[in-house]
């Protein structure tokens, strides 16, 4: 018997050490496997970045045939990847082996290489079409761009009729000519998504977050964020009704009125909403010009911040691969974006770059901060495998600059670098201070909230092409309380004159990292020992706030979000508490004043809070989630993050598990 026993033993120990030993040989292998296709990822998505660029930088045929080739040699590596990534037994590696194989399978690329480039084509039309318009009307001008002629007609102009024009005129010209490109653009993303096993694009686009629903998740932040944007909105609209006779009380505020071609920042109409004129006045466009700022010293000013906390200063060659102003005698992509091309360049330093027409204004200061944090997280995970380098989930990139918008637009910060002469530390230029903040971050929550909305219903067929235009502008009134200026119909594509949509950029992101940099900007105040209200705290020169930052974009997306999430807050959860304590005293002022003023709150179909503003809770509560259940996704692993930059930039992220260009909403 107890040979028997004695020889059962040894069998079970050579069972137990061939199995460890199959084990090992797989991982061994896998680990192989990786080393090679990092390697390799890491000079196909330098070339393939390279040509983007090129053709970002001058709209050419040659450059979008270029870029087209490009991608789909990208491609077509990727395709062949996942095929031999595949061939391993998933089961038998260590967690991160596994993880990384998991970001290389995850795909929505159409599987038939003749559809791969046709959805190529159809991305890079849409987005010269966009890129490449231009409007000419008597009222306002002939040969208008986007940037910057339109843009400064919507920001500066208090015509009514101009800025109808000019608003009318720039979906004409885009919308129309994208529609139908955009039918077509809908049918071959989701037969690539369905191509690998996801229900529609949507549905791809969503697993990059958090498993489970996310769409429930974010419905329940934008409800207990919705009662602060209606009170601005109440606010907004008795300002807008003393200037334009247009507005009416109750009525959702007509779209062309909000100093912005897409409603999405009220910053541009400060000048009639500031609460107390002229009491320390934060309009720095004034102060950049007279202190003779060019678009390089903006982008130093930028720069310095990220050094005062602890980062280092960009690579010397930055500046002049960059495009920071724009070019004569050629067309551009001038939307701004981030871009990272993998590779060391000649002079042995990352090749990092942004792509920016920088004018010399207080929002483009703010967005070259922007910018920059995306750079700064590029040049974090440096050192991390191809694989790894991204953002935690999509909305960490878009987070970063703008946490630190926060600190750049804190009044007494403005004073300190010398770009505010002095700031009287008192209610008034503190209620001035936060609406100036509110015009830009409160106002572009439902503007965040509502466009992937629209294209989630477009993706799973809830929004058929016969209403696109008429769901678009329902949505902007549930949401919003805007209304178009004049009367649209389904000839237009007014979706198409925002750049995202025809470029094919999630959205989702931008609602998401504004919640972020709230989050962000509280653990980075409490890390630099800041005591008082969070709108004062600026992390200026705070080497403490600055390694807390440094320590989560090294990670890129090496963790799941979450555990970024908790390194830097100490909580894996979203959260708008930050947000809503930094507005609190703003809230409290709102109150005030639709109780003193007796105006109206809400819009048709929206009544608004129930509360009295005369009597008001001392601060909004949290809702509960929406009733409705929407379905469960199994991975978190986002999968690729999108360009912002261009048409195939966006491709090589959504379609190719990788990303690098990234930009403003």
């Amino acid at each position: 018997m107890e040979a028997f026993q004695s020889l059962l033993l040894k069998l079970c120990l050579i069972v137990l050490l061939s199995s460890l030993t199959v084990l090992a040989d797989e991982e061994v292998n896998a680990k192989a496997f990786l080393a090679q296709y990092n390697e390799r990822a890491t000079n196909k998505a330098h070339d393939l970045e390279t040509a983007m660029w090129k053709h970002a930088t001058d709209i050419t045929e040659e450059n979008m045939k270029l870029r087209t080739t490009a991608y789909l040699k990208y491609s077509s590596f990727e395709v062949e990847a996942r095929k031999n990534a595949g061939q391993f037994d998933l089961s038998k590696l260590t967690e991160d082996t596994k993880r990384q194989f998991s970001r290389i399978m995850q795909s929505a690329t159409p599987k038939d290489t003749t559809k791969r480039r046709e959805l190529a084509n159809i991305i890079g039309q849409m987005e010269e079409i966009y890129s490449s318009a231009k409007v000419s009307h008597p009222q306002i001008g002939t040969n208008l761009s986007l940037v910057p002629d339109l843009v400064k007609i919507m920001a500066e102009s208090r015509n009514n009729q101009h800025l109808v024009t000019a608003w009318r005129e720039w979906r004409r010209v885009t919308g129309p000519k994208i529609r139908p490109l955009y039918k077509k653009f809908v049918e071959l993303s989701n037969e690539g998504a369905r191509d690998n096993n996801w229900e529609d694009t949507g549905d791809w686009w969503r697993s990059w977050y958090r498993p489970g629903s996310i769409g429930n998740e974010v419905g329940k932040l934008w409800m207990d964020l919705k009662p602060l944007y209606m009170e601005l909105h109440a606010f907004v609209r008795y300002r807008l009704r003393k200037q334009y006779p247009v507005v009416l009380d109750s009525e959702p505020i007509p779209a062309h009125l909000l100093g912005n071609m897409w409603s999405q920042s009220w910053t541009d109409i400060f000048d009639l909403l500031e609460p107390y004129p002229g009491k320390s006045s934060l309009d720095l466009t004034e102060s950049l010009i007279k202190r003779n700022y060019t678009a390089r010293k903006i982008v130093e000013l930028a720069e310095s911040f990220f050094v005062s906390i602890g980062l280092e200063k960009l690579p010397e060659t930055f500046y002049d691969d960059s495009m920071i102003e724009r070019p004569k005698g050629r067309d551009v992509v001038c939307h701004p974006s981030a871009w990272d091309f993998y590779l060391n360049n000649s002079k042995s330093l990352p090749d990092v770059r942004i792509k920016q027409c920088i004018s010399i204004t207080h929002s483009d200061m703010v967005t070259t901060h922007h910018e920059l944090g995306h750079i700064y997280y590029f040049l974090g995970y440096w050192n991390q495998p191809f694989v790894y380098r991204d953002g935690a989930n999509p909305a960490f990139h878009e987070a970063l600059g703008d946490t630190l918008s926060l600190s750049v637009d804190n009044p007494q910060h403005l004073v300190k670098i010398g770009l505010l002469d002095s700031y009287a530390e008192d209610k008034e230029s503190e209620v001035n201070a936060l609406m100036k903040t509110a015009t830009r971050i409160v106002a572009f929550l439902p503007f965040a909230y509502l466009v992937d909305q629209w294209r989630w219903k477009v993706f799973n067929g809830d929004i058929k092409e016969s209403d696109f235009n008429k769901k678009w502008w329902e949505l902007r009134l549930i949401y919003q309380g805007i209304k178009p200026p004049v009367s649209r119909d389904e000839s237009l594509f007014d979706p198409g004159a925002k750049y995202h949509i025809p470029a094919n950029i999630p959205y989702l992101r931008y609602f998401l990292s504004t919640v972020l940099q709230f989050q962000f900007h509280k653990a980075a105040c409490e890390a630099a020992g800041f005591k008082g209200p969070l709108h004062q705290c600026s992390i200026y020169e705070s080497k403490a706030a600055g390694a807390k930052i440094s320590a989560m974009l090294k990670l890129g997306r090496s963790k799941p979000w979450p555990k970024a999430l908790e390194i830097i807050t100490g909580s894996s959860q979203l959260d708008v508490g930050p947000l809503k304590e930094y507005f609190n005293p703003l809230l409290s002022w709102l109150f005030e004043q639709r109780c003193k003023n007796n105006y109206t709150i809400g819009w048709a179909g929206e009544s608004g809070p129930g509360y009295d503003p005369c009597n008001p809770p001392s601060f909004l509560p949290s809702t509960p989630a929406p009733n409705s259940r929407s379905k469960a996704y199994v991975t978190n692993i986002y999968g690729m993050t999108i360009i912002v930059a261009s048409i195939l930039a966006h491709l090589t992220k959504q379609f190719a598990v990788q990303g690098s260009i990234f930009g403003q909403p």
